[in-house]
């Protein structure tokens, strides 16, 4: 501070005195800073084209951990030379208007209807889903703003999967089973789920089971609508709720 106010604000600060100092007197009259540990400040561009070109999808923290370099270093360096992320595959899905305004419908008459009569904790809703063992999705790679997004393999049109149906309220999975190999799920199969159900629900739940509060939700496909499965719902005191794929 003292060098400062003699000499101006361009004058060495004291520490920087002491440090060299230091150097000098060890037999260092080198004015150049000494290699620092740690990561680099700034990394290459060309090593960063080169870790991009051998994998497009690779993370910004990937590449930072690979040439050794902060993570805040390769997104400012990414950016400068003009990289953005692009799905390799994009499906575009908007939903039309009406359809738009059915879902807004349907969730005021839900809310409106819980206000009257709170229905939500005793609400069950089921569904089963198609899972497949390779599931491919899209990714993201690393492409100069004007190339055009790469191509991902469709998967296979048979693949192996699996069926899982799963039931669940406010709680959590309350009952869940997979589709035995090469068997088709239909309304008999359901029914039997069904039944499976109501024998968890009343060890689970038996004050929710024995109450004839239960809400049952299912969307409206055949299997959730056919005769059998309506009879079997009425039968287990299953208040059902239907809801259509919108």
């Amino acid at each position: 501070m003292k060098l400062c106010a003699v000499c101006g604000n361009e004058a060495l600060k004291e520490r920087r005195c002491q440090n060299w100092f230091a150097k000098f007197r060890s037999g260092d009259f080198s004015l150049k800073n000494a290699q620092r540990s740690g990561r680099p400040v700034e990394a290459d561009e060309t090593h960063i084209k080169a870790v991009i070109d051998s994998d497009r999808h690779s993370t910004t923290r990937e590449i930072a951990e690979k040439l050794n370099v902060s993570h805040t270093c390769i997104k400012k360096k990414l950016k400068q030379l003009g990289y953005v992320k692009k799905l390799d595959l994009w499906v575009s899905h908007s939903l039309k208007e009406i359809r738009s305004m059915q879902r807004i419908s349907i969730c005021d008459s839900l809310l409106k209807r819980n206000e009257i009569d709170p229905f939500l904790k005793r609400l069950i809703t089921g569904d089963q889903k198609w899972i497949v063992y390779n599931n491919v999705n899209g990714k993201r790679s690393w492409l100069m703003q004007d190339e055009p997004a790469q191509t991902t393999p469709k998967a296979e049109i048979h693949q192996e999967k699996i069926m899982p149906s799963v039931w669940w309220d406010y709680k959590g999975i309350q009952y869940f089973e997979f589709l035995p190999r090469n068997q088709t799920i239909n309304s008999n199969v359901y029914v039997q789920q069904l039944v499976k159900l109501s024998d968890t629900l009343q060890e689970k739940r038996p004050k929710l089971a024995n109450s004839k509060g239960i809400v049952f939700q299912h969307y409206n496909a055949k299997l959730h609508t056919s005769l059998v499965t309506r009879h079997k719902l009425l039968e287990h005191r299953l208040g059902c709720v239907v809801t259509s794929i919108i």
